[in-house]
């Protein structure tokens, strides 16, 4: 739930409130529950076709890429307000994660 929650005075309005909130978070928790599962099954439909490595490989990087993002909005709840600071930290990581990575494959491949 997001941090700036109403808080009217009347109890009626706030539990009406909180419900629908409630109901229209978990619809996307469920729609992207069976995103994932869908992306899930064309990657296994990819390497069960027999396609080559070339094109299944980056194919497979690209699905689990878009799952990661799925499970970090969706799922971690990195969408709402409020979760700035460890947007910044899980980014600032996945950058320097990423510039390691590009080091290390840079000194090896030359």
């Amino acid at each position: 739930m997001e941090n700036n929650q109403t808080n009217t005075g009347n109890a009626t309005v706030d539990i009406a409130y909180r419900r629908k909130k409630n109901a229209e978070e978990m619809r996307h928790q469920v729609i992207t529950f069976t995103l994932m599962i869908f992306l899930t099954i064309v990657a296994f439909v990819a390497v069960g076709a027999g396609m080559s490595g070339w094109f299944t490989v980056p194919f497979i990087l690209l699905l689990a890429a878009v799952q990661v993002a799925f499970q970090l909005y969706y799922f971690m709840h990195m969408s709402h307000k409020g979760h700035e600071a460890p947007a910044l930290f899980l980014y600032s990581g996945l950058l320097v994660g990423l510039i390691t990575i590009l080091a290390f494959v840079t000194i090896v491949w030359w």
